[in-house]
């Protein structure tokens, strides 16, 4: 007789209005599981998730409309999120029994994942295994993608990192060092300052949330302008890098988390992209994974010889999932937000 398992799940509850809170997701004990697939079932895999990753765009699959090319959550099912996940049980042939993967899965303790071409095989374990929700992940190509594609950097370029102490933003701004820019961050806390400055070498970085006025601190850090500005925030920071662009400036819309809650400010100056010839350009990472081998080759040497350092605030256990999601939105993660549902 095949073993059932207990499976615990956070469910999406309803969607959202405003900033999302704990009680929009329940943690569901009742869920059971085989751990064998059933006869028959070709094309799919049942995996054991071992890390959850939180991110950003997650809110905006919390709307009823999510838009663009992202889904909306389905109240009453799992949240679904990028994970690394062990194949239990393998019905498509490309995976087996015992692979590691990372991609789309479930927040709960073991999937079943209908679309396993989605899927990335794990092949480097002698990395942690929950890089694969940060730099060796999604936020890498992301960051890679936007960087050295989007913003297409020259040695002695000006460069502004925004939320630059999160799972994106501490790699671009490692990347600009690695590409002899000069590069500011900014973050909302002093520990999250000071990080950025000792420990990935920006030039300089600065708490947005003392500045008064954000167009005379990008003034006092940028006193020649800004090449290229790697978008993170949107609103009134958004404003204030326009003003302080340089002619051919290069903008890189990753996000806009300031307005994923439906509290942020519009910019107004959006005209001045026309005088100073300023290039912005949104992205989805879904675009640009087919550079992922490319990107491997590089970040790994790196990261195995100390160039490259990555931060992560990890907790343990899916009942701490929802609280760790909703945190990013306030700001409580300190780097890549990462919830531990197993270890292997």
């Amino acid at each position: 007789m095949t073993e059932e398992v207990n499976n615990k799940q956070i469910l999406f509850k309803d969607y959202v209005n405003g900033f999302p809170k704990e009680s929009d997701m329940l943690l569901s004990t009742s869920s059971t599981i085989s751990l064998k697939l059933p006869h028959g079932s070709n094309g799919v895999l049942l995996v054991k998730n071992l890390y959850l990753s939180c991110d950003p765009y997650m809110r905006i699959r919390m709307n009823n409309t999510a838009g663009g090319d992202t889904d909306s959550f389905t109240p009453g099912s799992p949240i679904i999120g990028l994970g690394v996940a062990k194949v239990l049980d393998s019905g498509h042939s490309n995976f087996k029994n015992g692979d590691l993967v990372w991609g789309m899965t479930g927040w709960e303790q073991y999937s079943i994942i209908n679309d396993p071409e989605n899927l990335f095989k794990i092949e480097h374990t002698d990395v942690p295994l929950s890089y694969y929700t940060g730099i060796l992940g999604m936020p890498g190509i992301t960051a890679y993608a936007g960087f050295y594609e989007i913003c297409a950097p020259k040695e002695g370029e000006y460069v502004f990192v925004s939320a630059a102490s999160g799972a994106v933003g501490q790699l671009v701004g490692q990347f600009a060092k690695l590409s002899g820019c000069y590069v500011v961050g900014s973050a909302g806390t002093k520990e999250k300052v000071d990080m950025l400055k000792n420990k990935f070498g920006f030039d300089e970085a600065f708490n947005y949330k003392e500045e008064q006025d954000l167009d005379a601190a990008l003034k006092r850090y940028f006193p020649d302008g800004i090449d290229i500005y790697f978008e993170n925030v949107g609103g009134k920071m958004l404003e204030a890098v326009i003003l302080n662009m340089r002619l051919h400036g290069r903008i890189a819309v990753c996000g806009m988390i300031s307005q994923y809650n439906g509290q942020g400010d519009g910019v107004q100056n959006l005209f001045l992209l026309v005088p100073k010839s300023i290039r912005m350009q949104g992205f989805g990472v879904n675009h640009f994974y087919h550079l992922y081998p490319k990107y491997l080759d590089m970040i790994i040497p790196l990261i195995k010889n100390g160039t490259i350092s990555y931060v992560e605030d990890i907790v343990e256990g899916i009942e701490h999932a929802p609280a760790a999601l909703v945190g990013l939105f306030s700001g409580k993660n300190v780097g890549k937000q990462v919830v531990v549902v197993a270890h292997e």
